[in-house]
This record gives structure tokens, C-alpha cells and sequence, in this order.
């Protein structure tokens, strides 16, 4: 199951929302972001005595796997963080970066299913 088209791709949907799921999506649709997953994973919540840290952790790879999703607005959150790290102008790269928060923050908004 693959959400509507964007900008001529594919993009799949958003999975469970479960550590579980949300690992297999990443494994099949971005499995650049597997190996820090993975890591992040074992350091913070596979032997953890509290769950407390599982909300975090969850937030956190769910916005990078629905960024990660779509590789078009991937592309353009890294074009505006890498075009304000080198603009002189403060302003603008202020602009730049707050742009590609509230990508972030918009695309890490998607349901399961979106």
C-alpha cells in the first residue's frame, strides 16, 4: 500500500506506530537510516529498565522515516540546511533553517496509514 503520487514518485505509507513497524519500514523503504536505528536502539531502549525514554525515541524516528519516505522533500530540507550553512547573510539562513523545521515538523505530523 503506497500513498498518493508526489511529484511523479510513489510515497509509502507511514506504518504502525510501533518500534516493531516502524523498523521494518525503514528496512524496506529507507534503509539508509537502518544502521542508526539500530544503534540508537540498543544504546537507549533494548536494556532499558524504563520505558520512559520509548516516547522520545519514537518521535524522534517517526519524523526521520517520514521524511526519509519521500525522497523529493528529503532532498529539499538537506538543500535548505546545506544552503544556510554557508549564506553570510543571517537572516536568510535564519529563513532557510526555519523552513526546513517546519518541514520537518509537518512531515513527522503524518498517521499511520498517511
Amino acid at each position: 500500500m503506497s500513498t498518493a503520487p508526489q511529484g511523479g514518485m510513489t510515497v509509502p505509507p507511514m506504518p504502525e506506530r510501533t518500534p516493531k513497524s516502524l523498523r521494518a519500514a525503514i528496512a524496506q523503504h529507507a534503509p539508509q537510516l537502518l544502521v542508526d536505528f539500530d544503534r540508537h536502539w540498543r544504546r537507549d531502549i533494548a536494556d532499558a529498565y524504563d520505558l520512559a525514554p520509548v516516547p522520545a525515541f519514537m518521535a524522534r524516528w517517526w519524523g526521520e522515516y517520514a521524511l526519509a519516505r519521500n525522497p523529493e522533500l528529503e532532498a529539499r530540507v538537506h538543500r535548505l540546511e546545506d544552503e544556510a550553512a554557508q549564506e553570510s547573510d543571517y537572516a536568510r539562513a535564519k529563513a532557510m533553517i526555519e523552513d526546513a523545521g517546519r518541514i520537518r515538523r509537518a512531515a513527522a505530523k503524518a498517521e499511520p496509514g498517511q
